[in-house]
């Protein structure tokens, strides 16, 4: 398997990948191409089929595509050429190259997810986190989603492993601020990015549904929460306002998407705890997949992160 994190300019080979989106569309000039974005489990790649005649057969978004390549780049990123392409068959590759995970052990987030969970103290916040962290049926989507389409945590176990990050990194300033609510932002972190099983659809697509580009995974994840809590009784109004505030504002600036602007401390903490986490993971990726282009050890600007990133591990 030629994984795309590996391929380097000037190769030539055929290999099957997952053909995630296509397009055709026309250059200036008024001549038809085919754009391309491939998948395997290291990530993903642009494509660009220029001739359009013999050799190109039918296939079709998230069909298995058999393509010979051409390994070029376009503005300093890997692009692929490819000369002839066709629906592969069954046999001729293995779902698992082609579905990104987390590397981490996915049983052992798990146990310690619902360790959190269980160690809130609260009474109507512990039977809240036990309507979904004790629900099998939850759980089994939970442990499988991403966190993201793209940028970071886009991988099966994503949601999972970002989750348990985040809440690790808010149980922390609970301790070292005791200003802070420990239940409460506990609780938010867990359900933080819950909205994001509605906002994403399952590998293989890990693309937006149309619920989540309508109406995006803060409201939605508030929105399961307050209906679960209409369900316990004797809920105090003032904790599931709180709560509620915490997921509408995790993002910590209306312009980042977030409904509210954080207005309680455990808000602020969790806006930032997901920040910090978010930011790490694309530092992470960004070095595990570009340190081998790093010029003294400099990988350019990265626009993402609005700076020049010097790679501090590969």
């Amino acid at each position: 398997m030629r994984y795309i994190k590996d391929l380097r300019e000037g190769e030539m080979f055929s290999e099957v990948y997952l053909c995630k989106q296509v397009q055709t569309l026309k250059t200036k000039a008024g001549k038809s191409y085919m754009a391309l974005t491939l998948q395997d489990r290291t990530g993903t790649a642009d494509a660009k089929i220029w001739e359009l005649g013999g050799g190109i057969g039918h296939f079709e978004a998230m069909d298995y595509i058999k393509a010979d390549v051409e390994v070029t780049s376009f503005q300093g990123a890997i692009q692929l050429k490819i000369t002839r392409v066709r629906k592969a068959d069954e046999g001729e590759y293995d779902v698992d190259d082609y579905m990104p995970c987390t590397e981490k052990d996915v049983e052992q987030m798990l146990r310690d997810i619902r360790a959190m969970a269980a160690s809130v103290s609260q009474p109507h916040l512990k039977q809240l986190l036990a309507e979904f962290f004790e629900n099998k049926s939850f759980l089994e989507l939970f442990r499988k989603h991403s966190a993201a389409k793209s940028v970071h945590h886009a991988f099966i176990g994503g949601l999972l492993e970002h989750t348990l990050s985040v809440a690790q990194v808010c149980e922390f300033c609970a301790k070292h601020y005791p200003m802070l609510n420990r239940d409460l932002l506990v609780t938010a972190a867990l359900f933080h990015d819950i909205g994001k099983l509605k906002e994403l659809s399952n590998f293989p697509e890990n693309d937006y549904t149309d619920e989540g580009n309508l109406l995006g995974h803060i409201y939605m994840g508030a929105e399961m929460v307050s209906r679960k809590i209409e369900s316990i009784q004797g809920f105090p109004k003032t904790l599931a306002a709180e709560l509620k505030h915490c997921i509408l504002a995790h993002h910590g600036e209306l312009e980042f998407g977030s409904p509210k602007k954080p207005a309680l401390c455990e808000a602020l903490a969790l806006s930032m705890a997901d920040n910090l986490d978010a930011k790490m993971e694309t530092l992470r990726e960004l070095f595990r997949d570009n340190g081998s282009t790093a010029v003294n050890g400099w990988l350019g600007f990265q626009r993402l992160l609005e700076s020049n990133i010097r790679i501090t591990e590969v």
